[in-house]
């Protein structure tokens, strides 16, 4: 189980980023900005494994079930 940042997002910020630098903003002058969206990601093989039960109520609240 992780946390992660979603790449979507992340790609989306870089575009904004290039764009303000394509237009003629200084790369220094503009503020860094955290990611807004993540993601959670649960791996059940490893869980699985390992022997760990995930509850339903966090399965019901990860982006991305691996299995």
């Amino acid at each position: 189980m992780s946390y992660g940042s979603d790449l979507a997002d992340s790609y989306r910020l870089a575009g904004i980023y290039i764009g303000k630098i394509l237009n003629g903003a200084n790369p220094a002058d503009l503020p860094v900005q955290p990611m807004v969206k993540v993601a959670l990601v649960i791996n059940m093989r490893t869980a699985k494994t390992l022997g760990l039960t995930i509850p339903l109520a966090l399965l019901g609240r990860v982006d991305e079930v691996i299995e």
